[in-house]
């Protein structure tokens, strides 16, 4: 057998292994095949169609696997933080613990798919045409990590959970979901990145260990801070002179600062303006304003809302930027792990099988970080032959080259075939699935 699939391999069973405590052992079992069946599975990922590569032996029923999905004893929340706090020790032991919160739409078919509903579809609405979908709505909180490569970060799902329609506020879904994830690390700082939808709820998570960025709107009513008591009769002022929105402070502005951001990986160079002022309309306490600019004048002026009124401008336009991680995995797992695919209807099994989907995301992603540089292998392609840096389609091949290598030297002896071509087959058939 190689060693080089059997260490790969190996490797894949010691990452899933930090989930061991979340499982029963008949669950463990049927939760490792599980995800392994759904890295080798090359047609839909329904339940059947992940079941025939997870266990080809059939040694158990796939009702088993319905009943693991749908109803099976394990925690959602627990698997969750087993996985954050397992990240955070191997990827990210000192510093500051970057996440990025946002929403997205698992576009569903059949009107009896539990947690379902009618959301508005975000990639295809635009302007003032509104595009509304049947889905699931998640909320997904990613950590956000810097490759070995460097380029743009990477965005691990460290939280998932299904906003319902009737239910609970998505942002107060948001609010509790960072709130907890604070508790796994007490003794570390976090920052924590939203778009605008979450700038209201992020402003008031502002505490001694963590840091809320997000965008301001346009049209954001601004005020002076809060005057010192004037030690006059009535009720203090409890906020200051009104100083217009962030498009009128910015044209009244004039001193702005050039300085390069990382935006994606790369070094942006911008003019940046920056004040403490009082969003009364969301939060009673100074946030920073930073108004970001093109020096060219290609782009629109950009406005950020930081609750650190100490953080330098130029971090926080860098911190933003590094939010677009979140939405490359959005993207990755529905066009490469297919996550809107399995036909789960009924109880809790379309939410988990939505989060096992993500999960997968983070574990393939640990894996591959895991491996020696030589093995990180980048595949480039004729419409893209300036690729440089690994995708999440490359780290996927390469755990399934692992693993139909080690299948198929396990069940046939040496046969006519060189091991060069068998490379060469088994690194196709692994880009084609």
């Amino acid at each position: 057998m190689s060693e080089r699939a059997e260490d790969h391999v190996c490797r894949w069973l010691v990452v899933m292994s930090v989930l061991r405590g979340a499982f029963t052992h008949p669950g463990w079992v049927i939760f490792q095949s599980l995800l392994s069946g759904w890295v080798l599975c090359t047609g839909r990922r329904t339940v059947i169609g992940v079941y025939q590569q997870a266990d080809p032996g059939q040694q158990r029923a796939h009702d088993a696997y319905h009943r693991f999905v749908r109803c099976a004893a394990w925690v959602p929340e627990q698997v969750w933080r087993l996985l954050a706090q397992s990240l955070v020790a191997n990827l990210v032991p000192t510093g500051m613990i970057e996440i990025d919160v946002d929403d997205t739409l698992l576009h569903r078919t059949g009107p009896k798919v539990a947690g379902a509903g009618s959301w508005r579809d975000a990639v295809r609405s635009c302007g003032k045409r509104t595009v509304i979908a049947w889905g699931l709505n998640l909320l997904v909180v990613t950590l956000r990590i810097t490759p070995p490569w460097g380029g743009e970060p990477l965005g691990l799902p460290i939280w998932v959970s299904l906003h319902r329609k009737g239910g609970t506020k998505l942002t107060t879904l948001a609010e509790e979901a960072i709130a907890t994830i604070t508790t796994w690390f007490p003794d570390r700082n976090i920052r924590c990145c939203g778009d605008g939808a979450y700038a209201s709820t992020l402003m008031s998570l502002h505490g001694p260990r963590r840091t809320c960025i997000s965008r301001m709107r346009r049209d954001a009513a601004l005020f002076e801070c809060k005057p010192a008591c004037t030690g006059k009769r009535g009720r203090p002022r409890s906020r200051g002179m009104r100083i217009g929105n962030p498009a009128e402070i910015a044209k009244r502005a004039r001193r702005w600062t050039a300085t390069a951001t990382h935006q994606r990986g790369k070094l942006v160079h911008r003019l940046l303006h920056s004040r403490i002022v009082l969003w009364y309309a969301v939060s009673k306490q100074p946030v920073l304003l930073v108004i970001c600019r093109d020096p060219d004048g290609n782009e629109p002026d950009d406005y950020w809302v930081c609750s650190d009124i100490l953080l330098p401008a130029s971090d926080v336009v860098s911190a933003y930027a590094g939010r677009w991680s979140i939405e490359d995995t959005f993207r990755a797992t529905k066009q490469t792990i297919h996550v809107q695919q399995p036909q789960s209807w009924a109880g809790e099994a379309p939410q988990r099988a939505a989060m096992l989907g993500f999960l997968l995301y983070s574990l393939v992603w640990w894996w591959f970080l895991t491996l020696p540089k030589s093995a990180q292998r980048v595949s480039a392609t004729p419409w893209y032959t300036t690729k440089a840096t690994p995708s999440f389609a490359d780290a996927l091949a390469a755990l399934r080259h692992a693993f139909w290598r080690k299948r198929i030297i396990d069940d046939s002896g040496h046969g006519p075939v060189s091991p060069e071509i068998l490379d060469l087959m088994l690194d196709a058939l692994a880009r084609a699935a």
